[in-house]
């Protein structure tokens, strides 16, 4: 029966601002912090490559 759980598809690892952590275990609110980290790293990347290209379009509209 066991081999049975571990065919079933696990649900994605997803967080919802506010919600309640104390239903969480250690290992998934480590989990959490890691997806979260990870968001924050891809959300620098699309900020830092939209001011290149707004600084771009600047620097071409000053010359």
């Amino acid at each position: 029966m066991a081999g049975e759980d571990d065919e079933r598809p696990r649900k994605a690892v997803s967080h919802e601002i506010g919600q309640d952590l104390s239903i969480l275990s250690v290992e998934e609110l480590t989990a959490r912090i890691s997806l979260l980290q990870g968001e924050i790293e891809r959300l620098q990347q699309a900020v830092a490559k939209k001011r290149a290209s707004r600084d771009a379009a600047n620097n071409i509209f000053k010359s």
